[in-house]
């Protein structure tokens, strides 16, 4: 995770609103955690998912696709978040702080959150495609 000390650059927001659950990520890039002579660029989000609906729901997995800089892509894939499965009375609102390590300057992040509905119902709730980007490689 990140330290409190840590010197952040360039903040971008991606918004999405799906079913009446609105999912909202920051990305920073983290210059003193990097090591671009080492091809790792280090990067952390913060996600805000909020309830805006009228149901209450619970996030049962999520679901990843990373792009580099070179085009290449990952997929992660798992139950809830940083190790919850937060419970959204509507109204309610649940943040959490992650990062990604990149081998190139520039990236994408987006995706997309299960969802599950009191009586049983899914559906996914998307990611926005956002970017990671050191701010240095934009210029």
């Amino acid at each position: 995770m990140v330290g409190p000390a840590s010197f952040v650059e360039e903040v971008v927001v991606s918004d999405a609103v799906s079913e009446g659950i609105r999912v909202e990520v920051e990305s920073c890039f983290h210059r003193e955690e990097s090591e671009p002579g080492q091809g790792y660029y280090f990067f952390s989000y913060k996600v805000r998912i909020s309830n805006e609906g009228t149901v209450t729901v619970r996030l049962v997995s999520r679901r990843w696709l990373i792009t580099d800089g070179m085009g290449n892509q990952r997929e992660v894939e798992g139950l809830g978040v940083v190790g919850q499965q937060p419970r959204l009375e509507p109204g309610e609102s649940f943040e959490y702080r992650s990062a990604c390590p990149l081998p190139t300057s520039m990236g994408s992040m987006e995706g997309a959150y299960q969802m599950e509905k009191d009586d049983g119902d899914t559906f996914y709730a998307q990611i926005a495609p956002f970017t990671l980007a050191d701010p240095l490689s934009l210029n």
